[in-house]
């Protein structure tokens, strides 16, 4: 359910907010706005996570490090449990393993989210790799 909320935008808030929206296919600036402010509001509970735009969309990630799905992954094959599996991940991810346990915190907050990211993910990898393998035999 949503409601109707009046803002006011400077015009070069406003600008700006229909500019990106046109570069974006199917984008409207309300559309937009409300993204970029769940985003906000994220980033505000979760310090150390940002949004960014890849291949399978925008998804949640570490500032300047991996994409929370990719902590998350990590941990799940990691054959180490609790504070060891953080280390763990910190040490092979280069982290600290306060960044790793943002990412954690923030998957406790966003699984549903997560666990999709992480299935596309696995999508666009088999799909790469069968791409890959389609060339080799052409090749061959």
């Amino acid at each position: 359910m949503s409601a109707p909320l009046s803002i006011r935008f400077n015009d070069d808030l406003l600008d700006r907010l229909r500019k990106r929206a046109r570069g974006i296919p199917g984008a409207t600036p309300s559309g937009l706005a409300q993204l970029l402010i769940d985003e906000g509001l994220r980033m505000a509970e979760h310090p150390g996570i940002v949004f960014k735009d890849g291949p399978t969309g925008r998804r949640a990630a570490l500032a300047m490090g991996p994409d929370v799905w990719e902590v998350v992954t990590y941990i799940k094959e990691s054959e180490e449990r609790g504070d060891l599996a953080i280390e763990a991940a910190a040490e092979a991810l280069c982290l600290p393993s306060a960044r790793v346990q943002a990412a954690l915190d923030y998957y406790s907050t966003y699984r549903d989210e997560i666990v999709e990211e992480v299935a596309e993910a696995l999508e666009a990898s088999r799909s790469a790799e069968a791409a890959w393998q389609s060339r080799l035999q052409l090749l061959a």
